[in-house]
């Protein structure tokens, strides 16, 4: 545990960051997720109005630096390949 005060106030707010950065994790890999069983099960256009949803919840954790930034890009690249190799 934090020795000093200001090392205390410190882990609390990693605690209550790591909150937010769980949740934003969460989603993306939620939607994602979501994507490559609609893909599997055949619902291609289902998946296909999921896309922007993933982007979004894709560009959100690059922004907040849950992901990096190449990471988001091959995130997107692979879903939009998947969807058009469905199609």
């Amino acid at each position: 545990m934090a020795n000093t005060s200001s090392a205390k106030k410190a882990h609390k707010q990693s605690l209550k960051k790591r909150v937010f950065n769980v949740r934003r994790s969460r989603a993306m890999k939620d939607v994602v997720k979501e994507i490559e069983e609609k893909t599997k099960e055949g619902g291609d256009a289902d998946a296909q109005t999921l896309l922007p949803k993933a982007y979004k919840a894709i560009d959100k954790a690059a922004k907040r630096g849950i992901i990096k930034k190449n990471t988001a890009a091959r995130k997107k690249s692979r879903l939009a390949a998947l969807l058009k190799k469905t199609k």
